[in-house]
């Protein structure tokens, strides 16, 4: 679900409760279309995240610490031109709209004190934040020209004027017989007729409304009797107060252990779902999007890397069809030496001329028909399938050769396009995106950032019996735990015939009781390009069982010694530690 007015209101009244009078020290623009603003106020310091990211567009608290880019942009350094150790003296939600607008005081470059507006607008693709001093636009994050939008332009200098709210009305203003006025010949549902008519009120609380009311939602509006629009009144007037006096429960609620929605308070028509209620929004949103968010980031940032995965990996496989097809094209060899070797030991009743000849094959006993050149002698045709033979013979076992390192280079990319499934972070595709110019698949730059052996941590979970499982992210972090970190007794897991992670678990010398043998099985499915299958063949055996052949590529090991199971690919029941 999208963010409504009900969650800005949550939002905020929780910046007004650690934000306001708070000075700004940093402004950040980590992305972008997005800014991160570090506040200090009453002794602490809060991180704002402020996204216009366009499909999904937040604005929350976080503890988190984010990747700037080298040189600032340029509307990060015309805020801190101009709101650097600036004081937040009030924060506001014009009209219950999904925007919130920073009043911000700060010192000009005269000495003289006064006082600017950045805007952060939250609506979707249309998302945006602006700096704007009283109603005149200084900058903004996006600018939008009359050609990509005939509604308003956002540009410098020009004047500063609210989205359109389609002639809805604030919640928080309405009167109660406008309330009623809303249903009064209403063709739609009851639950539509609400959000339509009333600004930042999403379908989840109009369902509500309904809900408490005791009304079918998808009610025809204009069929409601007085005494049911009372009762509507009565439930939406109750929210209302709620959000007026800032009593807000902020949950998240749960079906099958997934998040479904959240609110800045709890929901009565979703009791039947598993909830919890938190001490913030910024951590709901936090909880809800960030890992979408953040997702979301790496597939945008990644998609260059997909697109040239995509393509070595469509050229390895043609080059390895193709070289199947020509080793199946080998197979006639032995039968050319046979022919040969027939021939020669036949050669006195062979004549010149001779378009073919049966013979008696002496190893199985039958007769067979070989087919002659009649220009040839029997000792030249003889030759001829001799020579036929070796050129074959030597084009096999060089095709051989070449279909294992076409396979062993298959298997590389594969376990590449993996990594890059479960990236969760930028360290995470430097480091790809490193190991594919080592390989040649990116021409490497003249002035490469350097980058660590091992720019991120592996996953780390801890089983239910409490033995550490470990979960390398990219090939790097596979050898470095197959090899550097994993002791002789500890256990290493692999899907069988799937590219995917190595799995370490720390054994501590014990001997481990089934029920991590089989959780670590299951992320070592979970893991890997198996991941959406019922169930995986997973092998498993004793680090000092693995080799690493010399000049392999990474992450790729041998061994000779295992056990195999079938495992669901999960990962419930296990404790993630975060690093």
């Amino acid at each position: 679900m999208a963010l409504d007015g009900v969650v800005i209101a949550n939002v905020v009244s929780e910046l007004n409760e650690k934000l306001l009078n708070g000075r700004i020290s940093k402004v950040y623009q980590p992305e972008n279309d997005e800014l991160l603003l570090v506040i200090k106020n009453n002794r602490g310091t809060y991180k704002l995240v402020l996204s216009a990211q366009a499909s999904l567009p937040l604005l929350y608290l976080t503890d988190e610490n984010k990747t700037n880019p080298m040189t600032p942009p340029n509307f990060c350094m015309f805020l801190r031109k101009h709101i650097g150790s600036g004081k937040i003296i009030k924060i506001t939600q014009p009209n219950f709209e999904r925007i919130v607008e920073f009043h911000i005081e700060h010192l000009n470059e005269l000495g003289d004190l006064c006082t600017k507006r950045l805007i952060i607008e939250i609506m979707g693709r249309h998302s945006n934040i602006i700096f704007c001093d009283d109603h005149l636009i200084l900058e903004s994050i996006k600018h939008i020209s009359h050609n990509i939008s005939s509604v308003r332009e956002v540009l410098p200098g020009r004047e500063y004027v609210y989205p359109p709210n389609q002639n809805k009305k604030n919640p928080l203003e309405i009167s109660d017989n406008d309330f009623k006025n809303i249903f009064v010949n209403n063709t739609q549902p009851v639950y539509k007729a609400i959000y339509t008519s009333l600004n930042g009120i999403s379908p989840l609380i109009a369902q509500e409304i309904c809900f408490r009311a005791q009304i079918d939602a998808n009610h025809n509006a204009k069929d409601l009797d007085s005494d049911e629009i009372e009762l509507l009144l009565t439930a939406f007037t109750t929210i209302m107060m709620k959000v007026k006096n800032n009593v807000f429960e902020p949950s998240i609620y749960y079906q099958n252990d997934m998040p479904t929605d959240f609110s800045g308070f709890k929901l009565d028509s979703l009791s039947a779902l598993n909830s919890e209620v938190y001490d913030s929004i910024s951590t709901v949103l936090q909880d809800f999007y960030g890992s979408k968010a953040i997702l979301g980031r790496i597939k945008q940032k990644s998609t260059d890397i997909r697109k040239i995965l995509s393509n070595a990996l469509e050229r390895s496989y043609k080059k390895y069809d193709l070289q199947v097809k020509q080793l199946q094209d080998t197979s006639k060899r032995e039968q050319c030496k046979l022919y040969g070797e027939l021939i020669l030991s036949n050669a006195y009743t062979i004549k010149q001329g001779q378009t073919q000849v049966d013979v008696l094959n002496y190893y199985d006993n039958t007769t067979i028909n070989i087919p002659l050149d009649p220009t040839l002698t029997a000792a030249q045709n003889s030759k001829k399938y001799y020579d036929r033979y070796n050129k074959l013979k030597r084009t096999y076992e060089a095709l051989n050769t070449q279909v294992e390192e076409t396979k062993k280079e298959l298997a590389h990319l594969e376990s590449i396009n993996n990594a890059l499934d479960f990236a969760d972070k930028e360290d995470d595709l430097i480091h790809i995106k490193k190991e594919l110019i080592e390989y040649g698949y990116i021409k490497k730059k003249l002035k490469e950032k350097k980058t660590n052996n091992l720019p991120s941590h592996p996953i780390h979970y801890i089983s239910s019996d409490g033995y550490d499982i470990y979960v390398g992210k990219n090939n790097a972090q596979n050898d470095y735990l197959s090899f550097k970190f994993a002791s002789n007794n500890d256990w290493w897991f692999h899907t069988k015939d799937f590219p995917g992670s190595h799995v370490i678990v720390k054994s501590k010398g014990d001997e481990l009781p089934d029920k991590t043998l089989e959780e670590a099985a299951a992320v070592a499915a979970y893991y890997s390009k198996a991941r959406q299958s019922s169930k995986v063949s997973v092998d498993y055996t004793l680090k000092k069982h693995l080799k690493k052949p010399n000049g392999s590529k990474p992450g790729f090991v041998i061994y000779h010694t295992n056990y195999s199971m079938l495992a669901d690919p999960s990962i419930k029941g296990l404790e993630l530690v975060t690093n």
